[in-house]
C-alpha cells in the first residue's frame, strides 16, 4: 500500500523524466546487447581459430622432426597465449580501456607471480627440459621414488606411466632441479649378472656354461664383447659374473631369461649354487681329551 501511495505522489514531470530516461537508454542498451552477441560470436570463432593455429603449429613441428614433448609444450604455450590475446581484444571491443587493462594485468601478474612462485618454477623447469632435453616422451626415467615412461610434457607438469599403468604427475621444477636417471636414453644396455658357486664345484666348467648361455641367446649383441669372470672369493661361494650387451628394449626380458637359464643349466650339470649355511665340525680327539 505504501508503494502505491508513493507512485500516486509522483509528479507528472517526474514520470516524464523517467520515461525519457528509459527511452534514451534503450538505444544504448540495444547497442551494448548487440556488442555482447557479436563478442560471443567472435569468442566462438576465436576458439576455433586457436585450435586450428595450435594444430597447424604442431603439424609443422612434426614435419620438422621435433620431439613429441616439445610439440606438446609449445602447443600448450601457444594455446594459453592466444586465449589471453583473444580476451584482450574482446575487452577492447566492448569498450574497456586497453591501457588500463595492460596496467591491471601487469599488477595482477606481479601479485600472482609472488603467490605462485612454485608454478613459475615449474614453468621454467618445463622450458629447461625442452632446451636441455634430459628426456623425451617415451623414455623411461627414475627420479627419487618415482619412475615410469614419460607420457606427456606439459607447461607445469610431466606425466609418467608406471609399469602397472598408474599415472604419476611430477612438477617440472623437480625434474629440472634434481638428478634423474634416463634408463632408455641409449640404444643398448649392458647386462651384469652375479652368481655364486660352491668351492668344490668345477670352476672352469661353470665359466664355460655361462659363456655358452650368452653365445646361444639371440638377443645378445654378438658384435659386442662378452665377459665371464671370477668376481670375488666370498665366505661361502666363488662369486662369478657375466656381462653382455643387448638393445635397451630387450634388457629386462633377456636378463630374466638368462637368470632362469643359469639356474636350470647349473642344476643339469651339478654345479651347486650355495646358500647361507653354518657347518659345525667336531673333532673327536678334542672331545676325548676333554672327557679325561
Amino acid at each position: 500500500m505504501e508503494e502505491l501511495s508513493d507512485l500516486k505522489d509522483l509528479q507528472p514531470e517526474d514520470v516524464n523524466r523517467l520515461v525519457k530516461y528509459v527511452k534514451d537508454s534503450i538505444p544504448g542498451l540495444i547497442d551494448f546487447g548487440i556488442k555482447i552477441i557479436i563478442a560471443l560470436v567472435l569468442f566462438f570463432i576465436g576458439t576455433r581459430l586457436i585450435k586450428l593455429v595450435q594444430k597447424l603449429i604442431c603439424k609443422a613441428m612434426e614435419r620438422h622432426g621435433s620431439e613429441v614433448g616439445a610439440i606438446q609444450f609449445v602447443g600448450s604455450f601457444v594455446k594459453a597465449g592466444l586465449y589471453f590475446l583473444l580476451i584482450f581484444i574482446l575487452a577492447g571491443y566492448l569498450g574497456a580501456d586497453t591501457a588500463s587493462i595492460v596496467a591491471l594485468v601487469g599488477s595482477a601478474g606481479l601479485a600472482i607471480g609472488l603467490a605462485v612462485q612454485g608454478s613459475l618454477a615449474n614453468f621454467a623447469g618445463g622450458v629447461l627440459i625442452l632446451l636441455l632435453r634430459p628426456f623425451k616422451v617415451g623414455d623411461y626415467i627414475i627420479e627419487g621414488t618415482y619412475e615410469g615412461t614419460v607420457d606427456k610434457i606439459e607447461l607445469f607438469y610431466t606425466r609418467l606411466l608406471t609399469v602397472d599403468n598408474r599415472m604419476v604427475i611430477i612438477p617440472n621444477g623437480i625434474l629440472s632441479n634434481n638428478s634423474l636417471t634416463n634408463v632408455t636414453a641409449q640404444e643398448k644396455r649392458q647386462i651384469d649378472i652375479r652368481v655364486g658357486i660352491a668351492y668344490d664345484s668345477d670352476l672352469k666348467k661353470a665359466k664355460d656354461l655361462l659363456q655358452k648361455i650368452m653365445d646361444q641367446d639371440d638377443c645378445v649383441l654378438k658384435e659386442e664383447d662378452t665377459k665371464v669372470f671370477v668376481d670375488s672369493l666370498a665366505d661361502s661361494c666363488v662369486q662369478l659374473g657375466l656381462r653382455c650387451w643387448v638393445t635397451t628394449n630387450d634388457y629386462w626380458p633377456t636378463r630374466w631369461r638368462m637368470t632362469e637359464t643359469i639356474k636350470l643349466t647349473f642344476d643339469e650339470n651339478h654345479i651347486e649354487i650355495p646358500f647361507n649355511q653354518l657347518d659345525v665340525n667336531i673333532k673327536e680327539n678334542a672331545v676325548v681329551n676333554k672327557a679325561k
